[in-house]
């Protein structure tokens, strides 16, 4: 059997194949629920075979969505239409998972094909928030330094999102701590100016992210695996490293974190990445081999032999996709036929296999 197409079983939950669909945001919501574009969207993504399938980034809160189109889990009314999702992967074999996100500075925003932009609250965006009053642009409206306070706020909204995604029929949840959003944020020297207990060391700035990590496990039951994405780097001196990330992913690993999503920067404007074909999947891999932690890699992976061999040398343990899926939704169909693994396809479209 090839590598790809190998089970692998995390806690109670066994994923038919090393093929994850990576979050993508659609910013096609509103009021932070999911319409059909979202059913269809992951659903065509199952029907193709995907062996896990992680949604877009889901706000904690109202004022952690990238844009007013983001998806939310912030209230209880979320979780019925989350549920008519979970339920068409169910029928494909498909695992569902959710990532719970909090964009903290990059928030407040316009969809990417409305420019983007920064939205002022004069202009209908919303007050938002991080841990130091440092703007992501430079022309951008200074975010509010969280208070104490308003940190527990934030880990009582990722604790009651654990709580709706269970009830929602999630099977897998994966913190967002990567992409400049809040949780990296806190992470990076570059935007954590704090002087409190958490601010200033490495173990401060961890802090936050480990005190989330317990509150989602008290609603999020043993047996379901957890992930955490991060920004294994921020690619920019003085900034986080992947000596940081390693010794990162073994405190999350003591804390019960069952695997790393390993990503890359996103935390400033204006920095140059040398973005090629495979590009993060070192990160990946001395991150598992340095830990023995499971890993995630993620970044410019388009081909089935190029995500085999990275199985195959051990480098990663999934092989999360994102723009190749929005290419082609049907990708694992096809990396069967190309890796000569028999797999089986939905009797609907069985007459068009080939043999």
């Amino acid at each position: 059997m090839s590598y790809l197409f190998q089970p692998l079983s995390i806690k109670s939950i066994q994923i038919k194949n090393r093929i994850t669909v990576s979050p993508m945001c659609q910013y096609s919501a509103e009021d932070g629920f999911v319409n059909d574009w979202h059913l269809v969207h992951l659903g065509s993504r199952a029907v193709g075979g995907a062996g896990l399938i992680i949604t877009e980034a889901c706000a904690v809160s109202p004022e952690g969505r990238i844009s007013a189109n983001d998806l939310g889990i912030w209230s209880d009314e979320h979780i019925s239409g989350l549920q008519r999702i979970t339920r068409f992967l169910a029928t494909q074999g498909t695992i569902a998972g959710i990532q719970l996100a909090h964009a903290g500075r990059k928030a407040s925003c316009a969809r990417p094909w409305e420019g983007g932009k920064h939205i002022s609250t004069h202009s209908g965006g919303w007050q938002v928030i991080a841990p130091s009053a440092v703007p992501f642009h430079e022309d951008d409206a200074a975010p509010l330094a969280l208070s104490e306070d308003g940190i527990q706020q934030v880990i009582e909204d990722f604790r009651l999102a654990a709580k709706r995604a269970l009830d929602a029929g999630f099977s897998i949840i994966e913190i967002h701590a990567a992409h400049g959003y809040l949780l990296h944020q806190f992470l990076s020297p570059l935007t954590n100016l704090r002087t409190d207990q958490y601010g200033g060391s490495f173990e401060n700035r961890c802090r936050l992210l480990l005190q989330i990590v317990h509150a989602v496990q008290s609603e999020w039951p043993d047996h379901l695996p957890l992930f955490v994405r991060i920004s294994a780097t921020d690619w920019k001196e003085d900034g986080w490293t992947i000596d940081d990330s390693v010794q990162l992913a073994r405190l999350l690993k003591e804390a019960g974190v069952d695997l790393i999503d390993c990503s890359s920067g996103g935390i400033a404007p204006h920095i140059r990445i040398h973005a090629e074909a495979g590009y993060q999947v070192a990160f990946a891999e001395r991150i598992k081999k340095e830990t023995g932690i499971l890993t995630g890699a993620v970044g410019i992976i388009t081909e089935a032999r190029q995500a085999e061999a990275i199985l195959a040398q051990q480098q990663a343990d999934l092989i999360f996709i994102g723009r190749e899926f929005l290419r082609n939704p049907y990708f694992p169909l096809q990396a069967s036929i190309e890796l000569n693994e028999y797999t089986q396809w939905p009797a609907q479209y069985e007459r068009a296999k080939k043999v």
